[in-house]
């Protein structure tokens, strides 16, 4: 569900030696269109975002904080168990969407930075995914190149779902409806972050019983 790789790509990751820039790309980008949790997450950071500095803002400082522990985490072999960042990731929807709600004004008295949340989640989710990487034991054989054509590949696939999602979104926010909708979509996107934080707890408490 959220940072899992197809067993067919699997296979190909595990076995490639040497760079292959082009396949690796393609899994990268095909990570990020498929990839729920990334999508929602992007989906409440934009929620209100009306501005394209403002958009750019956010999106390149969740992509600075996703190449950074994509690359490091790998390069230096973290041993983070999977399962509980990817819940880190479920806990960070679920923050957006509260964040969206008003949630902090109203009940905390402060709002974060939503730039630094934005990046220190970043971070999270770069991290998820090179655990990922991790696991499936990529040959260290053409690994730097490997991991930049992923990373670059993930990027690409970011734009394609900005490309599908903010025209939506922009005119969603211009209609009428915006107004009377934007509350109940963000409680879903929460309970989004709920479940996919749930599932991923619990395949930890399976990991270790």
């Amino acid at each position: 569900m959220a940072h899992g790789i197809a067993d067919k790509d699997a296979e190909y990751v595990s076995s490639t030696t040497g760079p292959a820039i082009i396949p690796f790309m393609y899994l990268g980008a095909k990570h990020m269109v498929t990839g729920i949790d990334h999508i929602l997450f992007l989906f409440g950071v934009m929620f209100f975002l009306r501005r394209f500095t403002d958009i750019v803002v956010y999106v390149s400082l969740f992509s600075l904080g996703h190449s950074v522990t994509l690359i490091a985490g790998v390069l230096m072999n973290t041993g983070v168990n999977s399962s509980l960042v990817d819940a880190a990731i479920g806990v960070s929807i679920v923050y957006k969407a509260f964040d969206n709600l008003g949630g902090f004004d109203r009940f905390v008295g402060f709002r974060p930075e939503p730039r630094l949340a934005v990046l220190g989640f970043g971070l999270v989710h770069g991290l998820g995914l090179s655990t990922k990487v991790q696991d499936l034991g990529i040959n260290p054989d053409g690994l730097l190149t490997n991991l930049l054509s992923f990373n670059v590949g993930v990027e690409v696939g970011q734009v394609v779902v900005l490309a599908i999602m903010l025209p939506a979104l922009l005119a969603w926010q211009r209609s009428p409806v915006f107004g009377r909708t934007a509350v109940v979509v963000n409680w879903l996107i929460m309970v989004g972050g709920f479940i996919l934080t749930g599932y991923h707890l619990l395949h930890y408490i399976a990991q270790r019983s």
